[in-house]
């Protein structure tokens, strides 16, 4: 069984041959039929002129003779036409005058009446009430026959042409013997040069897939060559979009795990060191032991967050993390973060006020929402001088509910405006160098976005001056 080519190149040569060759087969088959055609009608027209001309002469004949049959004899000796052969038969069939059939007829059957009948009887058989045009075959070919009624002097008779089809055979088959070679060869030449095309075609390909190939981790820097056309051109730049995104992903994933590494290092470093430090003498009195355990409580508990960060962003950059959808109303989301940070920032001497706040129904996971606020707060109390305030409003604009979260610290660069929530990303000691350093991984912000995403919203940094930074959270309503 004939598969159809697994390759692009041979479909794309085949495609080409048929499509090429099956209009010039039917544009052959067209010509050859319609040829053939014609010179039928040119056959039947000479035919039927012959006829007319051999009736006017008989019928000239007819007025210069004394009857019929000697006028018929007469003009059938007179009137010859090449290669035609008339015969003139009477009401009972029998033929009164003919002119010679053809030298090859005779040759296949020396019997001349016998010849005759087998041409023309089956038509003449029949009686005519008109003019009757066939072909039949005889023993040296075919033939066309044309009979037709003759009246004279008040007798009927019937005249027949018959003309041998030999020639237009041999036209005809020299066609077809000129389109069984020139088709097959056309469609070889069509085959090669579809080959070429297909093959210079997709040579732009090929040297992509040769690069391609050579491209892995370790040289993502590698883009494939642009040339080949508007078509493979895009093509090529759509895969060294591809590859700079993936080596952007790349770079960001190394660099995640670089400092991944980095932030968990120092909570169990600190784990180990305590460890070893308490470990190292045999007695030690209850309040060292209680203070060295709380100093591996912290560092567990840091740990820990970390751990639980990171295991929220790996979930949700492989789209497992699907937010409940529970109904809530976001103020009083906002009431109980509020309330949770106020001792934080009361250590800090930062005060946090709750503006206008609105009834927002909302459909949600609590949990998450929560963190969402309490990352906000928390990050906006950590970088307020002391004496500050936190300022917290709601309010629905567009077809959606807006929650700000306003600290009065130093602000932030605006080239640093969209790093800030790429993860492990900390601008303290621009903020605020004389501030202290705020704990943390740097993963607050970049949670918190994916956490409004995950509900239909976003945050983003409205603004950001010295005195006043603007977060906003906008989450759609309904």
């Amino acid at each position: 069984m004939l598969r159809w080519p697994s390759t692009l190149r041979w479909r794309l040569t085949l495609w080409y041959t048929a499509l090429l060759g099956a209009p010039l087969i039917a544009l052959a088959i067209g010509y050859y039929f319609l040829f053939a055609r014609t010179l039928a009608a040119r056959t039947d027209n000479f035919i039927g002129d012959a006829l007319t001309a051999f009736s006017r002469e008989l019928i000239a004949e007819r007025r210069a003779s004394l009857g019929p049959v000697p006028a018929i004899r007469s003009t059938v000796d007179e009137v010859r036409f090449r290669d035609l052969h008339i015969a003139v038969l009477d009401s009972a069939r029998n033929v009164v005058a003919m002119t010679p059939l053809p030298a090859a007829e005779l040759r296949a059957n020396a019997n001349e009446q016998a010849s005759f009948a087998a041409l023309v009887g089956p038509i003449t058989r029949a009686g005519l009430a008109d003019t009757v045009a066939r072909t039949v075959r005889g023993r040296a070919g075919d033939y066309r026959v044309i009979a037709r009624p003759v009246e004279l002097a008040d007798n009927r008779f019937e005249l027949t042409g018959t003309y041998s089809l030999h020639d237009i055979e041999s036209v005809l088959g020299g066609i077809r013997h000129t389109f069984a070679v020139l088709i097959p060869l056309l469609l070889v030449c069509a085959a090669t040069g579809g080959w070429f095309l297909a093959t210079r075609s997709l040579a732009p390909l090929s040297a992509m897939a040769a690069r391609a190939e050579e491209i892995s981790a370790t040289n993502l820097r590698e883009r494939l060559p642009v040339w080949g056309g508007q078509e493979l051109a895009g093509l090529a730049r759509v895969v060294n979009d591809l590859l700079a995104r993936l080596e952007q992903s790349f770079t960001q994933q190394r660099r995640f795990m670089a400092d991944a590494s980095h932030e968990l290092r120092t909570p169990t470093a600190i784990l180990r060191t305590e460890a070893d430090v308490t470990l190292a003498q045999e007695h030690r009195s209850e309040a060292e032991y209680r203070a060295s355990m709380m100093i591996i409580r912290d560092a567990a508990r840091r740990l820990t967050r970390i751990v639980d960060d990171l295991f929220l962003l790996a979930r949700a950059d492989s789209g497992s993390v699907a937010a409940r959808r529970e109904p809530l109303y976001l103020e009083e989301l906002v009431y109980d973060a509020t309330r949770s940070v106020r001792p934080l920032a009361d250590s800090r001497n930062v005060r946090v006020e709750l503006g206008e706040v609105i009834e927002a129904p909302f459909a949600g996971d609590a949990d998450l929402l929560g963190r969402l606020l309490l990352n906000l707060l928390d990050n906006a109390i950590k970088h307020s001088p002391a004496g500050g305030v936190v300022a917290v409003d709601m309010a629905r604009r567009n077809g959606a509910y807006a929650i700000s979260v306003v600290d009065a610290g130093p602000g932030v660069p605006a080239e640093d405006r969209e790093r800030i929530f790429e993860r492990f990303v900390r601008l303290e000691p621009t903020r605020d160098p004389d501030s202290p350093r705020p704990s943390g991984a740097g993963l607050g912000l970049a949670i918190s976005r994916r956490i409004a995403e995950a509900h239909g919203g976003a945050l983003a940094l409205v603004d950001s001056r010295p005195g006043r930074t603007e977060f906003r959270i906008t989450l759609p309503v309904g």
